[in-house]
């Protein structure tokens, strides 16, 4: 009886003794294997540029590879204005990236949140993101560069512009002046073909008087000068 009683506490203990094994197996297997899941911490999310357009990205680190959801929205005052996109990701050991296009503005707060499931139930990236001070720059921001001038361009002066255009042939005839008019006045029509005919004129009668009038004036001088001249010599 004594050797029956001693072999079954034995083989209780052993029993007690197996079971608290198996727990702590059960635990340490559930703690590795909570620690190998996908967690909320392996997420993170940035707000940068690529070239002009302003980007946010969040990376998943999650070594198991678990597919989960990412959705981004815009905060104001702790609350969601607009999604700005919602996109799966794979995670790795060496990080796996996803791209939201978004014309951030500076300091701008956005929320991203993050679906894995059974490991993550629908969880946010803490804190929200905050975008930089400084927004993306523009094309217009770029700085132009300033053409040098060849010197072919230096060495050839500007055509000097006429400072008087000469008039075309169209222009001087149209503007030639009109003839003014004389001041003598215009023969009467009559009188012009008479002067040029010489009919019904009275002007060589009265040169021939006048003619006749000088000589024979002359001729009596000379006769008086004559006498006087002969009666003084006697």
């Amino acid at each position: 009886m004594a050797v029956l009683s001693i072999s079954r506490r034995t083989i209780a203990r052993s029993a007690r003794a197996l079971g608290v094994a198996s727990a702590s197996a059960a635990l340490a297997l559930g703690v590795a294997g909570n620690a190998l899941a996908c967690n909320i911490n392996e997420f993170s999310a940035e707000a940068k540029c690529e070239g002009t357009q302003g980007v946010i990205t969040v990376t998943d680190v999650d070594k198991a590879g678990v597919e989960a959801t990412v959705s981004v929205y815009l905060v104001n005052n702790n609350a969601d204005v607009r999604m700005v996109g919602e996109k799966t990701v794979k995670g790795s050991k060496e990080g796996t990236t996803i791209t939201f296009e978004e014309d951030w503005a500076p300091n701008a707060e956005y929320r991203i949140h993050v679906e894995a499931l059974p490991y993550i139930k629908g969880e946010d990236i803490k804190p929200n993101l905050t975008t930089p001070s400084t927004a993306c720059k523009t094309e217009e921001e770029s700085p132009t560069p300033t053409a040098t001038p060849s010197p072919s361009d230096s060495a050839t002066p500007p055509a000097e512009e006429s400072s008087s255009p000469t008039p075309s042939a169209s222009e001087s005839e149209s503007t030639a002046p009109a003839s003014s008019p004389s001041n003598a006045p215009t023969p009467a029509a009559g009188d012009s073909n008479l002067a040029e005919t010489g009919a019904n004129s009275n002007t060589g009668v009265i040169a021939g008087i006048a003619a006749a009038l000088v000589a024979i004036g002359g001729g009596a001088v000379f006769f008086g000068m004559r006498r006087r001249g002969a009666s003084s010599t006697r």
